[in-house]
């Protein structure tokens, strides 16, 4: 995890308010958590961390592409990426003891820490700003991007099943009212 150093913040240098730190993510920074579902990642995210007191306030900026495979045809696309995500980092005296489950937002370490490391919140922002459903977009003209060929298939597909009807319901017809 050494390549991950880049991504430590050493924050007692700081002085109390706003600082920006810029990262450019490409595919090599995902070889650390293993295989993705995605490829060809060219993301820039940008941290707007609050220094105060005894806690930092921290905003991730998310942008940038990825190629994923659309579920609908199965065919690659890129998917622009924009999101922003909030994250709280409290200094304590003994973050093992705090409860980081009630809320995920809020992090804790030990006040006698002097770097914060973000490289585990980036990659998991990045990963939630990919959608769950990933199907092409449509073109210019409204029609879908996806493999034509495809959509026939799945539209023939379709209409023959709506024509012989499901059979896993036709026992199910008997106890229908007449």
């Amino acid at each position: 995890m050494k390549a991950l150093r880049q991504f430590d913040i050493a924050f007692v240098g700081l002085k109390p308010g706003e600082h920006t730190f810029e990262y450019q993510i490409t595919d090599s920074f995902f070889e650390n958590y293993g295989p993705q579902d995605f490829s060809d990642c060219n993301a820039t995210v940008k941290l707007l961390l609050d220094k105060k007191s005894n806690f930092f306030l921290l905003k991730f900026e998310i942008g940038g592409k990825v190629t994923v495979n659309c579920d609908r045809c199965g065919q690659p696309f890129e998917l622009q990426l924009w999101d922003d995500f909030d994250q709280v980092v409290k200094m304590v005296d003994n973050p093992d003891e705090m409860k980081e489950d009630e809320d995920p937002d809020v992090a804790y370490i030990s006040k006698t820490e002097s770097h914060l490391n973000v490289a585990e919140w980036i990659y998991e922002f990045i990963n939630l700003s990919i959608p769950m459903q990933r199907i092409h977009p449509d073109d210019s003209t409204g029609k879908s991007g996806c493999d034509p060929k495809v959509l026939d298939m799945l539209d023939q597909m379709n209409r023959q099943a709506n024509e012989k009807g499901n059979p896993i319901w036709k026992d199910l017809d008997k106890f229908r009212e007449n």
